[in-house]
């Protein structure tokens, strides 16, 4: 029986169009190959920046090999032979005709600054959206160990990308994307999050002194709206002062009509009782979650901008900033509630004081007067 062809059914025609970048590749590599000396011109441009291999490895050739003599480029192709073969050595599939190809992509040679801003830009958004995809893959990895940390470094790291990348794109009017942002994802009630958030009000209840100082954790960190109702009757409960105990976190919530969401008196005090651990450790761990999620949206919102080829490299820049900011809330709450408490200094009294220097005394001091 004859071996199935490895190829067949393949249809080279149902591959995607190039993109418009890729001819400003061609036609910025065409001028060069006409006109090598305008290689001094493009600014800044690196081979990585070209987002075809071949590309890459004939521009770094072109950046290699010494630039031939004018004259001597226009009357023989002892240079372009020379290029071609150093760019082989990365990329073998590159022929001569490629070549012409190249320099008859190239509409005006004269225009060679402003094809390489064209592929800065298409790979500043390239490397953009690699950013927002790791950043993405980090607030999902359950395999980190400390994943807060992990994934405020990765945004992080996105955020000193667009401090490279704002002075390099013109500011315009219109600077914010008009791509629309995803949605927020619901709040993930797994049955972890769930027990985690029910262990946390269960010893706040248990240990109410400790509420007051996790003004840290918001309602919204939580991610079933009962948890997040029975958690605002703690605080109340603590800044007015008031006992704390499952009884009167019961009529708290009564009052603030979390009893018409269909939960029972008696469900409430089962879920008030049983404590474990302590406040600030199930806080933290709710509050982890929270910074996962809201990092993980802000991710998706970055890459949804670039991957929008109508947005601008300033547009981007921008906006991803903006959504970039989001993550600076939560974030601080975080540093506050993991950084260690500030030791206290014992208050100074008045006999501690260093004693204040005055004139020197030229009689003697009075003597004290007694009462009788």
């Amino acid at each position: 029986m004859p071996n199935p062809d490895p190829y067949e059914g393949d249809d080279l025609n149902d591959l995607p169009p190039p993109q418009p970048v890729h001819y400003a590749e061609q036609a910025l590599l065409g001028a060069l190959l006409l006109e090598p000396h305008r290689l001094d011109t493009i600014g800044h441009l690196e081979p990585h920046h070209f987002g075809n291999r071949a590309h890459n490895a004939l521009f770094t050739a072109l950046r290699t090999v010494s630039s031939p003599d004018p004259k001597q480029h226009v009357k023989d192709t002892a240079w372009l032979g020379a290029v071609l073969a150093k760019a082989r050595h990365e990329a073998p599939g590159l022929t001569a005709s490629y070549l012409h190809t190249l320099i008859q992509s190239c509409p005006r040679p004269q225009h060679a600054t402003a094809y390489a801003g064209m592929i800065r830009a298409d790979h500043a958004r390239r490397t953009l959206r690699e950013h927002a995809d790791r950043l993405c893959q980090t607030a999902t990895d359950t395999t980190l160990p400390d994943p807060a940390v992990a994934v405020l470094a990765q945004a992080d790291a996105l955020g000193g990308y667009l401090d490279e990348l704002t002075p390099q794109f013109t500011p315009h009017p219109g600077s914010l994307p008009r791509t629309p942002a995803p949605p927020p994802p619901p709040p993930e009630a797994g049955e972890e999050a769930l027990d985690e958030e029910r262990l946390l009000l269960a010893t706040a209840t248990a240990h109410p002194n400790e509420v007051t100082t996790m003004r840290w954790l918001q309602p919204d960190d939580f991610t079933h709206p009962l948890h997040a109702g029975l958690w605002q009757c703690l605080v109340a409960l603590t800044r007015r002062d008031a006992p704390v105990d499952p009884v009167t976190v019961l009529w708290e919530a009564q009052h603030r009509g979390l009893l018409g969401a269909g939960a029972e008196p008696s469900e409430l005090l089962d879920l008030l009782a049983g404590p474990v651990g302590s406040p600030e450790y199930w806080g933290e761990r709710i509050l982890q979650r929270s910074v996962l999620q809201v990092a993980h949206h802000i991710g998706r919102r970055i890459g949804a901008f670039a991957q929008d080829p109508a947005t601008t490299p300033y547009q981007l820049v921008v906006g991803s900033r903006r959504a970039l900011a989001d993550l600076s809330a939560v974030r601080t709450r975080w540093q506050h509630a993991t950084s260690p408490a500030p030791e206290s200094r014992p208050a100074r009294t008045r006999g501690t004081a260093a004693p204040r220097t005055g004139p020197p005394r030229t009689t003697a001091p009075p003597a004290a007067r007694t009462f009788r």
